[in-house]
């Protein structure tokens, strides 16, 4: 389950959203006045009413399943059943289409299951709205540290859906046990495996030769991964660019990379805990190694849209998605990780899932540096807005691995 502009509406426009937003929340009762959302965006409910019978979504495959896909695979029918809200899905193939699309001032998507490229930039550009976590059954019941990822000004701006961490992959026929993201990127190390190489195809793969760069340059003084200055961010694009003959395949699909790797066509690159267990459970000789540097990884969430219709379905799909019987069907369903620990209570997962995917492990997750959207403004305690924002990793990551 893997995982890029719109326009600005006119100031007409904007009035007229304005007022269906009011619409909107109508019936979620009084609304928080409390450092008010933008004009257009609708407020953070307080209560909560009857379902309106429609819930529209937008997702990337995978991240709602109705039987259609496999008639063993179902959340939404039982959800639909429950509660008499009749689920409606946008699929989309790209992040970039799914940001697209909740900018769109004339698509009102009621919620939306974002990667973390997406995530950030609709907070930011106030397409979506604040989550009241108290109207979320089961909510506290999400790991501590996935829940603050999208805590901004004292708001939480999405439900914590499933997540994943970025490993060093190896073959272990061929390769001794990495112990640094220089196995990857030092240009000397990775010709020993010339051809041999697979990367994550996404710009936010520019992290980890960033956590590459933190342990292996300290002029640039790089502090988080994803907030790189132009001199950082130009740093990591010529390790790319110098790794870039070595690679094999830029791979986006989880399936790419197992079967590089199943077929011995790749000894050694960027999977997660889910091409491992796959392979593992083939009898492949590979095996999942955490760099010294440190390991990233990304959360996808629910969020719901700054132009909800249906908000009192939004939220009763936000409890469901965060139930542990849920939880535990999407995680076998995509190989990620649940964001509920319980969806590995009593047989819900097996054991070796649970395992693998170091699923309720605190310890584990706190190490982890999770992916946000990169930003000019360069987050945590700096002041300073001199970093880099997507557009400029985009940028960088195809004039570094595709020119």
């Amino acid at each position: 389950m893997r995982r890029r502009a719109g326009r600005r509406a006119d100031g007409g426009r904007l009035a007229a959203l304005a007022a269906v937003a009011v619409l909107a929340v109508a019936g979620l009762g009084a609304c928080s006045e409390e450092n008010p959302e933008p004009v257009g965006v609708a407020k953070m409910a307080s209560t909560l009413g009857p379902g309106e019978g429609t819930l529209d979504l937008l997702a990337m495959p995978g991240s709602v399943e109705s039987g259609t896909t496999d008639p063993r695979v179902d959340w939404v029918t039982p959800f639909q059943e429950r509660t008499g809200c009749k689920v409606g899905v946008k699929l989309v193939k790209t992040p970039q289409e799914m940001y697209d699309l909740m900018r769109n001032p004339d698509r009102r998507y009621d919620g939306v299951a974002a990667p973390p490229e997406v995530a950030g930039r609709l907070v930011a550009e106030h397409q979506v709205t604040a989550v009241n976590t108290s109207l979320v059954d089961g909510y506290k019941k999400l790991q501590p540290k996935l829940r603050g990822l999208l805590k901004q000004d004292g708001k939480y701006y999405g439900v914590p859906y499933v997540w994943g961490a970025n490993l060093l992959m190896y073959d272990t026929r061929t390769v001794q046990p990495p112990a640094s993201w220089s196995a990857l990127f030092d240009p000397e190390q990775a010709r020993r495996y010339s051809g041999k190489l697979i990367v994550r195809d996404s710009p936010l793969a520019i992290a980890e030769a960033a956590l590459y760069l933190k342990g292996h340059d300290r002029k640039l003084k790089i502090g988080d991964p994803y907030s790189l200055t132009p001199r950082q961010l130009a740093a990591a694009g010529r390790v790319l660019a110098s790794q870039r003959p070595h690679v094999l395949k830029y791979w986006e699909q989880p399936a790419d990379a197992i079967s590089a790797f199943a077929g011995g066509a790749a000894v050694l690159g960027e999977g997660g805990p889910y091409q491992v267990d796959v392979l593992d459970r083939a009898g492949k000789p590979v095996q999942a190694a955490e760099p010294s540097e440190g390991v990233t990884g990304w959360m996808d969430a629910w969020m719901i849209g700054a132009r909800v219709q249906h908000p009192n379905c939004m939220y009763q799909w936000l409890q469901w998605t965060a139930s542990p019987d849920v939880q535990q069907q999407v995680a076998e369903w995509t190989g990620v990780a649940p964001a509920n620990p319980q969806a590995c209570s009593g047989d819900r997962l097996r054991a070796g899932f649970c395992g693998a995917f170091h699923v309720g492990d605190r310890d584990y997750i706190d190490k982890i540096v999770f992916a946000h959207a990169p930003a000019r403004a360069c987050g945590g305690k700096s002041k300073k807005t001199d970093c880099t924002d997507y557009a400029e990793w985009t940028r960088t990551w195809i004039e570094s691995t595709k020119a």
